[in-house]
C-alpha cells in the first residue's frame, strides 16, 4: 500500500506545480488554492509512504514522478520544447524510479 500512496503524493506533485505555473505568483486564487492543497496533500501522502518504505526510495521516486510528470505536462499542454537532450533526461529518471522500486523489497 506504500507504494499506492506514495505513487499519489507524486502524481499530486505533477498538480500543484502545475497549479503553481498557473497561479502567476500565487496571485489568481483557484490555481493558488490548488497548488497549496496539492502540496499539503502530496506531502501527507509521502509521509505515510515512509512509515514503511525507506527514505531514500521514496523521496526519490516522489521527486522523480512530480519531475517527469511536470516535464510532460510542459511538453503536452504548456508546448514547451522537447529537445533530444530534455526527452532522454525525463527517460534517465524514469529508469531510475524503475530500477529504485525493482531494488526495494520492503513493500
Amino acid at each position: 500500500m506504500a507504494w499506492v500512496y506514495l505513487t499519489v503524493a507524486g502524481l499530486l506533485e505533477i498538480v500543484w506545480a502545475s497549479a503553481m505555473k498557473h497561479s502567476a505568483g500565487f496571485t489568481r486564487l483557484w490555481p493558488t488554492i490548488i497548488s497549496l492543497a496539492g502540496m499539503v496533500a502530496s506531502m501527507v501522502l509521502l509521509s505515510i509512504s515512509m512509515k514503511t518504505l525507506p527514505l531514500g526510495t521514496a523521496y526519490s521516486v516522489w521527486t522523480g514522478i512530480g519531475a517527469a510528470g511536470a516535464f510532460v505536462f510542459g511538453i503536452v499542454v504548456l508546448g514547451e520544447q522537447a529537445s533530444v537532450g530534455r526527452i532522454l533526461a525525463a527517460v534517465l529518471i524514469l529508469s531510475g524510479l524503475v530500477l529504485m522500486k525493482l531494488s526495494d523489497n520492503s513493500a
